[in-house]
């Protein structure tokens, strides 16, 4: 029952503050405890999963306030924040789009490490097997 409890402890710190570390500390739990208990019970580590991905909206929700609080205090860093991450015409983003389409139906080994490269570097999801994407 006391293994329990820590867990639910844990799960509640987890929420509250979604850094493993810190929520392990005011918890009273080490860390490889946390990790063992993630390994050996897949209902932990979906309840854990759950806290953090609550805690990081939380904190999200606090961060986002505070934002708002400094761009009516006028402070200009928040301004062009809020703007480069809200609205097109201030982004500093570049957006790529295109497609690969391969009329023989197959690519070379080196041709598809080299489509699988460009696309981790542009940070788009790669599937293991590039020929599926085209004709599956």
């Amino acid at each position: 029952m006391k293994r329990e409890q820590g867990k639910s402890k844990l799960i509640e710190q987890l929420r509250k503050m979604p850094i493993v570390q810190i929520a392990c500390e005011r918890a009273g739990i080490g860390r490889s405890t946390y990790y063992r208990w993630r390994e050996e019970a897949a209902n932990f580590r979906k309840a854990a999963d759950e806290a953090i991905a609550e805690g990081e909206a939380l904190i999200t929700d606090m961060s986002e306030s505070q934002l708002i609080n400094l761009i009516r205090d006028k402070h200009f860093p928040a301004v062009q924040l809020w703007l480069r991450q809200h609205h097109p015409k201030y982004s500093g983003k570049v957006e790529i789009s295109g497609s690969v389409t391969v009329e023989d139906g197959s690519l070379t080994p080196e041709q598809e490490a080299l489509i699988k490269e460009a696309l981790r570097l542009a940070a788009l999801p790669v599937s293991d097997d590039l020929s599926e994407q085209n004709h599956g």
